[in-house]
């Protein structure tokens, strides 16, 4: 109905904070609830208090017209679903790298035509990346687009080979040798690191390694996270920063009925932290974290600013034009003072802060700031340092890589190097574009990869594969026996399920082999079941 905006056809749609329903254009058809993945979207009418701010938002967002047209009235184009012309050497075969957001929504648009295969190869027993181990545990509606990706895991044509490392089981010349095009949606797993000194030493760590933790993600599950202080200190302040400073200073009885990992809990629970401050270089205007966000924070956690930030919010509203950032000033506006006492732990942001080193000689023990712009030193004392900064990709063994960037140079997701296209390499999500946008951006992003990977295809461009489709399992357990499968999959997902007890979501599994003993409990197919006996002789 071409009532929510910006669309990904439209300017601004990449790096929108929120979408906006355009009350002129809504015809209430009920469309976009039934479709949103995560839930989002609901009737004013029943929007709990604190989603009340959404409103005004909304409907700030398209002004009072006085009669002219609005801006919905040209109905913006619909990227078709690309149209896949048969050849004789056999259907279009793509091997997917990733699970996340964008792996699943490539396979999505690929999956539209019939006869495609899709082979999704995936480094963990578990599929569907950051939606996993990366969306806050309190954020559980978010992780509601599981349910869209499991839908999409078990269209025909599609198969899962996770707990293989593409790069180490296998390479990239080897996929290829299998399929007519290998397409990576590996995501920016990469920190950008702080360069100061006392960086990496004993109490010091990354946000994103933090939410790695609490999320049971099994690379994290041993990471040192020291709460025996009264104050982390997050350097850094957009939305993982918020996350971080929200998961620490929120009641642990309340995270017990999320998905966070057991040891996290257990830690949050022994917490004697009573104050994340999230520090930040600029000031007010320029903070990273979006509205969305900040709203959301504000009415869960109690967050507060001292007295010379106040002025500086104040400050920064008399002179900003910005709508959007108007509102957050708004927002930031009403916090409380930092200087009176609070019952409970609580979240400070501090602005104008540049940071100079880690204090401490073995173990951190605080952060060094300048109050940026001049010389003044700032020592905040503090047994946890994280820091947020942003995600950076990391190089794909086989493809070009762009270190400045720290993406795959790509020309609509036709991987490129020195300006040519490389045949049958493509990138989707922030490997290609680098770590802007929601979960839903990737949709589009992926989108555009796979018509230019479609249109190459069935221009003759990409070479049909070198073996038979059936000998890609044999060769896969040949390298890594312990491949899972979807029925492997599944089988961990209803023990970890089953593991919640009704109480949670689901109780995680935090080891591969924890993940991979689950997942052998399986019944095991019958055509795998001579592949293995195959092996075997």
């Amino acid at each position: 109905m071409n009532c929510i905006h910006p669309s990904p056809d439209e300017p601004g749609f990449a790096t929108a904070e929120m979408l906006y329903i355009d009350p002129d254009a809504c015809v209430d058809c009920g469309a976009c609830v039934s479709a949103c993945p995560v839930g989002a979207i609901a009737p004013d009418t029943r929007l709990e208090p604190d989603q009340l701010p959404f409103v005004e938002l909304n409907a700030a967002f398209y002004p009072t017209r006085e009669g002219k047209l609005p801006p919905t009235s040209k109905l913006a184009p619909v990227l078709e679903a690309p149209v896949v012309h048969p050849r004789p050497d056999g259907p279009l075969t793509v091997a997917i790298v990733g699970s996340g957001p964008a792996a699943m929504y490539a396979a999505d648009e690929l999956l539209t035509q019939q006869g495609v295969r899709v082979n999704v190869f995936e480094k963990l027993p578990t599929p569907y990346g950051l939606v996993r181990a990366g969306v806050a545990p309190d954020h559980q509606n978010t992780k509601r687009v599981t349910k869209l990706f499991d839908k999409i895991a078990s269209k025909p044509g599609f198969t899962f080979y996770l707990n293989v490392d593409v790069g180490a089981d296998v390479t990239h010349d080897e996929l290829l040798a299998h399929h007519h095009a290998v397409l990576y949606a590996v995501g920016a797993p990469n920190d950008r690191r702080l360069d100061i000194e006392g960086v990496g030493m004993p109490g010091t760590a990354t946000a994103t390694e933090v939410v790695a933790w609490y999320n049971g993600h099994p690379e994290f599950a041993d990471l040192p996270v020291d709460l025996s202080g009264d104050r982390v200190v997050v350097v850094g302040n957009g939305n993982v920063a918020l996350d971080v400073a929200r998961i620490l200073t929120t009641d642990p009885e309340v995270l017990s009925r999320t998905d966070i990992a057991d040891h996290a809990l257990d830690a949050l629970r022994n917490s004697r932290v009573r104050e994340v401050v999230v520090a930040a270089r600029r000031g007010p205007a320029a903070s990273a974290f979006t509205l969305p966000e900040l709203i959301g924070l504000t009415s869960t956690c109690e967050v507060v600013l001292d007295p010379a930030d106040h002025r500086r919010v104040l400050a920064d509203l008399e002179n900003t034009t910005d709508a959007l950032t108007r509102n957050k000033l708004e927002v930031l506006a009403k916090l409380g003072d930092a200087s009176a006492p609070s019952p409970r732990p609580r979240i400070r942001l501090a602005y104008q802060l540049t940071p100079r080193r880690v204090l401490g000689s073995e173990t951190a023990t605080g952060v060094g700031f300048t109050v940026t712009g001049t010389e003044d030193v700032v020592e905040m004392p503090a047994k946890l340092v994280l820091t947020s900064i942003g995600y950076r990709g990391k190089p794909i063994r086989g493809l070009p890589f762009d270190e400045a960037a720290a993406v795959v140079p790509n020309e609509g997701g036709r991987v490129t190097e020195d300006g040519t296209p490389l045949r049958g390499s493509y990138v989707a999500g922030w490997i290609k574009r680098g770590p802007t946008g929601f979960i839903g951006t990737n949709k589009s992003c992926a989108a555009e990869t796979v018509h230019n990977l479609v249109a190459d295809y069935n221009e003759g461009l990409l070479a049909a594969p070198a073996h038979r489709a059936s000998a890609l399992t044999r060769f896969v357990r040949g390298r890594q026996p312990k491949v899972i499968d979807a029925a492997g999959w599944r089988a961990i997902d209803e023990a970890e399920i089953a593991r919640g007890a009704g109480q949670r979501p689901r109780d995680k599994f935090t080891s591969v082999v924890e993940m991979a003993d689950a997942a052998a409990a399986a019944p095991v197919p019958p055509l795998h079941q001579r592949l293995l006996a195959g092996l075997r002789r």
